[in-house]
């Protein structure tokens, strides 16, 4: 592995030489190590499963983050291949949480979400943990969460047999009445696309930073909804998120439409433990 991790160093910085390399938590997709050299710390993220595109999106939505200057994300300092196996190298990011971190996520998430946007969706190779997302770029919020992400993870799991007959007809039948609770022209805003508890963390100063997105441009509620759905996340983040860009009071009856995509995910990367809270949604608007 050091050998392999002192290739792509050569490839960015050909002067500095490895001096320290351990593993470290990079979740459940990729190998991650902390690499220290004479001149600076690196996080380096790997995966021999995947394509360098898998990283080309998550540095594209990084770049993306950054370009708003609301929020901050590690700078990304490489995204190569080395020995054919893709990798990419950040920024070492490490702080302690304070008393101001939740108040300045909450306050800097919905600065985000206000900068300018346009469209819905994104277009390119995209993902979603690790599965490909189809996407492109549309006018239509309704008909880009239906026909790319609903439809998306359904057509996945009515191929891996996680989908059968009598959700699939739930499903099918909520994507048809989606308009009824989902605007079609929400305000566009950049979101982070898979903001759960371990998507952030604090920084120097006890600053927050945003990690691991999986950007596109839409309804900024989809973002809060996933916020919600697995807890992590302090009452003070959404005072202090409201108190920027209050959510509106429809956010409450349509949050879980834009949490149904994200169970679909796990349902499909994980199996079925997901499936009950999948079918609670489909129940509840679908009949």
């Amino acid at each position: 592995m050091n050998q392999l991790v002192a290739k792509g160093l050569r490839k960015i910085s050909p002067e500095e030489r490895v001096e320290a390399i351990h593993p470290v938590s990079g979740g459940d997709i990729n190998q991650a190590y902390y690499v220290r050299t004479n001149e600076q710390e690196y996080f380096v993220k790997l995966n021999r499963q995947m394509k360098l595109g898998f990283f080309k999106f998550e540095e594209r939505g990084l770049k993306l983050i950054r370009a708003t200057n609301t929020i901050d994300v590690p700078d990304v300092l490489g995204c190569l291949e080395a020995d054919g196996i893709p990798m990419l190298w950040l920024e070492w990011i490490e702080g302690e949480r304070t008393n101001e971190t939740d108040r300045l996520l909450g306050e800097r998430l919905a600065a985000l979400h206000l900068a300018d946007a346009e469209g819905y969706g994104l277009d390119g190779e995209c993902y979603i943990g690790k599965l490909p997302q189809e996407s492109r770029l549309m006018d239509d919020w309704v008909e880009y969460y239906r026909d790319f992400r609903l439809a998306g993870q359904w057509k996945r799991g009515k191929a891996n047999g996680r989908i059968g007959q009598a959700r699939e007809k739930r499903l099918v039948k909520l994507m048809e009445r989606l308009d009824e609770w989902i605007p079609r022209t929400p305000k566009s805003s950049l979101l982070h696309g898979d903001l759960w508890g371990g998507n952030w963390m604090p920084g120097p100063g006890g600053n927050p930073y945003l990690i691991d997105p999986a950007v596109l441009f839409g309804d900024r509620e989809m973002d809060l909804a996933f916020t919600e759905l697995f807890g992590g996340f302090s009452r003070r983040f959404y005072e202090a998120y409201e108190s920027v860009f209050p959510l509106p009071p429809e956010y409450e009856d349509r949050k879980e439409l834009y949490q149904l995509y994200y169970l679909l995910v796990h349902l499909n990367l994980f199996g079925e433990s997901y499936g009950p809270a999948v079918d609670r949604i489909l129940r509840k608007y679908a009949g």
